[in-house]
């Protein structure tokens, strides 16, 4: 989840991270404040930069990527890997 104030070059660097260990599905999506008690937005960002997001782990090597506002670690669960 996207959205805590965490700049690009962070979320590359994460990616980066998450590829070193094997890892090779990700799910990129907007943090949404479920209530009041719970951290604000900090930042939105556009179906763009989404896209940009998914390419970026596309040339990294993840296998499977979905990238989106409305993505969430459920995304597509029920489907073969």
């Amino acid at each position: 989840m996207v959205g805590h104030g965490e700049t690009k070059e962070e979320l590359i660097e994460a990616m980066q991270d998450l590829r070193t260990v094997a890892c090779d599905r990700i799910t990129i999506g907007q943090y949404m404040r479920p209530s009041l008690d719970h951290l604000p937005v900090q930042k939105y960002r556009t179906p763009e930069e989404f896209s940009e997001l998914g390419e970026i782990a596309k040339s990294l090597g993840f296998a499977h990527v979905r990238s989106g506002p409305l993505v969430r670690s459920s995304y597509h669960a029920g489907e073969e890997p």
